[in-house]
């Protein structure tokens, strides 16, 4: 196989390898010593709940966070020159997706360098064809805003694409704020909205529930310190 730069899902929380990720990523996590990771603590302990017998102390992580200078990574790459794997390991799901890692594939494709990425959980995704919106044409916001009033404002933007372009909208929060954004959404979007609260994707505890907006102003489920992922539509 040649060098190749992989883009390496892991679990959305505590749940066993086996439940989410194909044995084939198994194969390429050991024929591969170069890793950029974003926290190289939580990357060593995943390694090792891919297989025990990995030998932590071969291999050379790269970190590759907000404390990362953007003109030192081009130079993770260079051991695809020499002939070796590098993976790219997310603290949470697939790489590049709602996590660090597209810069390092954009200079990997310039480069023309083989990019691979293997299969493994999406909270976006899962949540998405567990919800019952439209997953024809959907749209990802990332974070909404922090201060109140720019946070309805974008509220009713999305309230907008949802009606007027029957797109389903996604968005996250930190767990410490997922209480006020779904007080947030029940307080300024329409009765006609539909809103899907996704906790824990993959896990034991895993709650994916549909509700009319209003309804869920009867009773919310318990979201605190939970990853959890809103979905909006009609």
């Amino acid at each position: 196989m040649q060098p190749s730069l992989f883009l390496i899902p892991v679990t959305l929380g505590e749940t066993t390898i086996e439940r989410v990720l194909p044995s084939y990523n198994k194969e390429i996590i050991l024929q591969t010593k170069h890793f950029i990771v974003e926290n190289i603590r939580t990357a060593r302990r995943f390694l090792k709940k891919v297989d025990a017998s990995i030998d932590i102390d071969e291999l050379t992580f790269y970190e590759l966070n907000k404390h990362t200078n953007l003109e030192q990574i081009e130079t993770y790459l260079a051991p695809i020159s020499k002939g070796f794997h590098i993976g790219i390991i997310s603290e949470a799901g697939c790489p590049a997706i709602a996590d660090p890692g597209s810069d390092i594939v954009a200079i990997a494709q310039r480069k023309n360098y083989n990019v691979v990425p293997l299969i493994g959980p999406s909270s976006i995704l899962l949540s998405l064809m567990a919800s019952g919106f439209n997953g024809q044409s959907f749209a990802f916001q990332g974070y909404l805003p922090v201060d109140s009033g720019e946070r309805v404002k974008k509220i009713k933007q999305l309230e907008h694409r949802i009606l007027n372009e029957d797109q389903t909208q996604i968005f996250i929060e930190t767990p410490y704020r997922n209480l006020k954004i779904a007080e947030d959404l029940i307080k300024n979007c329409p009765s006609s909205l539909k809103l899907c609260i996704a906790m824990n994707i993959t896990c034991e505890d895993e709650y994916i529930k549909t509700l009319p907006v209003k309804e869920w102003a009867k009773k919310l489920p318990d979201m605190a310190k939970k990853p959890c992922i809103f979905l909006l539509y009609k």
